[in-house]
Order: C-alpha cells, then structure tokens, then sequence
C-alpha cells in the first residue's frame, strides 16, 4: 500500500530496451569523503517516525515497512533509485518480445537468501503471486492483473506473459519484493537477498539491520543499521540533538530546524519528494457527485496559507496529483485556484463529514479547512479515526464522504482512472486516455495522453491536491552517502558512511 499505502508509469529508457545488462548492484552510496578506513564498522542510528505495523509488505506493514526492509533487506527483479530512474538488480538481463507481451528475465548468478538458500526463478515467481493474491493489500495488485502466465523453464529463468501490453510493468516490478518462497511467518520475521540481514524488531522501540556477509553484490558500507522509533517529532528532534541517532529520514517538525540549520554539527537537507496530501473526495456520493460542488470546495481553501502554517517556507502547492518529479508534470495550480467569493455562492449550506486519520498533521489540516469552509456557508463535522479505521472504513468499504490522506507514491495519477478506486472518480475519457496510455508503445506517447488525462482530473477536481511535501532529511555531519528524496517511502541505507 501507498502510506495507507495506498502509500508511487513507467522509465522511458526501460520502455524500448531488449535486454538490459546490470548496473551496480547497491550503489546509491557516495564514496567515503572523509577517508576513515574504518567507517565500515560503524553502525548507523536512525531516527524515524514511521515504525512498521508488521514486516510483510503486502499485509498492510505501511510506509515504516517500505522505509526500513526495502532494498536494504529485499531487493526486486529491479529497483527504483533515489532519483527515480529503474535500474536491473537481480535481473541480470530482461527480454521482451516484438508484441510487448512476453518478458524473459535471467536472474544474477549466485544470489542467495539470508537463510542461505540459493534465490531461484521459483522463488521470483512466487513473489509476484504474493502480491497478486486475493487477500493481497499491495497497491501494485492491481497493476499487476495484466499478467496473463508466469513461468520458469530453469531455476535461472523466469517468463511472464501479460494480456496486453504494459509500458509500465518493469517499472511496477520495481515494487515487488522477491521473497523465500519457503519463508513463513513475513510479518515478525524476513529472508531477503539485500545487503542486510533482519536482527532483533523491538516494538515500539527499535529495528535493527546487520550486514549480511554472504551478500551477493556490493557490500553495505556499514556494519549495520539501528531504526529507532518516535512517536512525535520533538522526542525525534532531541535524539538527533544528543548524538541518540545520527540522522532523521523525514524532518516533520519544520519549526524545529533553525536549531540544526544553525549549527555546523548537523545538515539539513531539502529533498524531492513525492508524497501528496490530499482531501479526498468521494466523488459517488451527495454533495461531491456534483462536480461544481468539488470545484468550489478546491477554491475555497488557501493552500498557501495552510502549507506556510504547517511547514513554513518548505513543501509545494501542487494543483493535481502529478508531482514535479513526474514525467507528465505540468503546473496546474491555476485550476480551480483560490476563489472564494465565487464558491460561496455554489456551496452556501452544503455540509458534511471529513473522516481524518488522528496522526499529525491531518487534525491542523482538518481543523484549517473546517474554518476555511465556513466561511463560504459549509458546515464540516470532523471524524477522527485511527489508521485501522481509515483503512477498513474508507480505503475499503468506501465509507465516506470526504476524508484526508497522503499518497506518496510517484506516477499515481493512474489512479484516477479506475472508477473502484476508493475515491470514486468516474470519467470515461480519462480511464480510456490512462489505459491507453499503459499500452503505448513510446514514452512520448504514453506522456501525452497522461498530461491529457490529468488535465481533466484537474479540471473535474476530481480530488483537492492540498500540497506536496517537503522531503527533508537532517543528519549529523559526520554523515554521508544517504538518500535525500525517499520516493515511495524508501530509504537506502547500505551506502552510509560515518566520519
């Protein structure tokens, strides 16, 4: 899942390519500038307010499970890399067939699990139907039904035969975690082919990572890795402050930076995120099946005003669901913009429920737009309700009638074009422009009829796209090689070296 997960369609350079030679296995890790020859046995405490909810990422584990396991603990046929390109990792080399519908993928040679059990195409095959599976909460599930067969000639080879042709499957592989297929048990426990071994998960406490000897490719450059878990972001902030952790994933306390910008001790950094927050409507449903409603509610509240009272001079008012990191972005703030006096006379008297997830910031958000609202004649009754809660009652049963939550996948606006999406959005032409857009045989193809579709979305607000946050990453600076964007919640750690 996106972070519900509902918590990030495709790499042009992947989308002509026959056969792929692989890249370097870890990389992402700068080399160690200090030139300490011993850095490598340092263990590297992070700090992070997102601890797992289980260890399995097709169970509902959110954004913690992805931060903490993915590519340091599980690695995929390929990876998505900190600057968002798609890269072969434990796909040696990949072909695909003249019609698009047939991918041939060798593994690497002399991969094994943690447990010591060699990886092979059995296990690979196993995985995907892991995430394809009918109790799966996976948000790849989906794209993933165009896969018509999976086969494995030899332990080395695995073929995959879709029903029509996805420009974006690689790209989709790059989210698949190829597990033990003997592993049980995926919620408490892990067996990946990363360059770290799952050690002791203190709940409520702790993860810890330690590097994995027998790793296939190139070693962590560190001795391991310590999650430690906050449940605010002042507890978080005096961690980093007392040399408790050595750096934070994701800053959430904007006002708590001057305190790090100005020492020499630490540095901030100000990354590119992926990660939207957003009203979501249910767009089946009185008041918000009515698309003047949706309008005038998006033009009715200040998004510079309630970004700049959450993260100050961070973060970006985006006007659709593509972020700037997109191939198909476009500036669509001026859709919709702030128009209140216009909104008021379309909604004077509408009221309803906003569902709001009780984990910062969605209460100052709520209670923002409730006040905004009023304003133009809208009465808001604010619902809080547990992660649990929204799960269950919103993203599944589609209970609701509008509700807040982030979505910090990139290249999501696809889905907008799948009517039984919990939000409900229903236009004809855009799931025939989004589908169309999957079977394109060229990424310009495929970039125009997604700027084409999002433009609609933008125009019907679909949903209301409050702003973009930042991604903002402070770490001691004895610090480097760590990751600066996150997408997709990710965060790389085996290239940390500490000074």
């Amino acid at each position: 899942m996106e972070k519900y997960t509902v918590r990030r369609l495709i790499t042009a350079s992947l989308a002509a390519v026959t056969t792929l030679s692989l890249l370097a296995a870890c990389g992402g890790g700068d080399d160690e500038a200090s030139g300490n020859k011993d850095s490598s046995a340092a263990t590297i405490q992070v700090g992070s307010l997102y601890e797992p909810q289980n260890l399995d990422n097709t169970a509902g584990g959110g954004q913690g499970v992805t931060e903490a396991l993915n590519g340091n603990v599980y690695e995929g046929l390929f990876k998505l890399t900190d600057d968002g390109k798609v890269e072969p990792l434990l796909a040696k080399d990949q072909k695909v067939s003249d019609d698009g519908l047939t991918y041939t993928f060798t593994l690497q040679p002399n991969v094994k699990f943690q447990s010591g059990k060699a990886l092979t195409s059995a296990d690979v095959k196993a995985s995907i139907e892991k995430v394809t599976a009918e109790n799966s909460k996976s948000a790849r599930k989906s794209n993933l039904e165009v896969i018509k067969s999976i086969a494995t000639p030899d332990d080395s080879t695995v073929v995959v035969t879709l029903k029509t042709r996805s420009i974006s499957f690689v790209y989709n592989l790059s989210y698949i975690w190829v597990i033990n297929s003997a592993a049980t048990d995926l919620a408490t426990t892990a067996d990946g082919t990363g360059p770290y071994k799952l050690g002791e998960w203190k709940r409520g406490s702790t993860l810890t990572l330690t590097k994995f000897d027998g790793y296939w490719g190139t070693p962590a450059k560190n001795a391991g890795i310590v999650f430690h878990y906050f449940t605010d972001a002042t507890a978080l902030n005096n961690a980093l402050l007392t040399n408790a952790v050595d750096i934070v994933t994701s800053e959430q306390s904007p006002d708590a930076l001057a305190q790090f910008k100005s020492n020499s001790n630490y540095k901030v950094n100000n990354g590119q995120g992926t990660t939207k927050l957003l009203l979501a409507f249910n767009d089946k449903v009185a008041p918000f099946n009515d698309v003047k409603v949706r309008q005038a509610i998006t033009q009715s509240i200040d998004k510079k005003k309630l970004l700049s009272s959450i993260w100050g001079e961070y973060g970006t008012v985006i006007g659709s669901m593509v972020p700037p990191s997109d191939p198909w972005y476009e500036d669509l703030t001026s859709v919709n913009a702030y128009n209140p006096d216009a909104a008021k006379a379309v909604l004077n008297g509408v009221k309803f429920t906003l569902d709001t997830p009780s984990y910062d910031p969605h209460p100052t958000v709520a209670t923002f737009i409730k006040s905004e609202l009023a304003k133009v004649g809208v009465t808001v009754t604010i619902n809080t309700i547990s992660a649990d809660e929204w799960y269950t009652k919103v993203y599944q049963k589609h209970d609701f009638t509008a509700t807040l939550q982030e979505h910090v996948n990139d290249r999501d606006v696809v889905w907008y074009g799948n009517p039984d999406f919990y939000w409900g959005y229903d236009n004809k032409q855009v799931t025939a422009d989004i589908d169309q857009a999957e079977q394109a045989t060229t990424t310009d193809e495929q970039t125009a009829l997604l700027k084409k579709a999002n433009e609609q979305i933008a125009a019907d607000a679909a949903s209301d796209w409050l702003y973009l946050y930042p991604q903002i990453v402070v770490a001691s600076s004895k610090l480097s090689g760590y990751p600066l964007n996150g997408l997709n919640a990710q965060f790389f750690a085996y290239g940390i070296t500490k000074s």
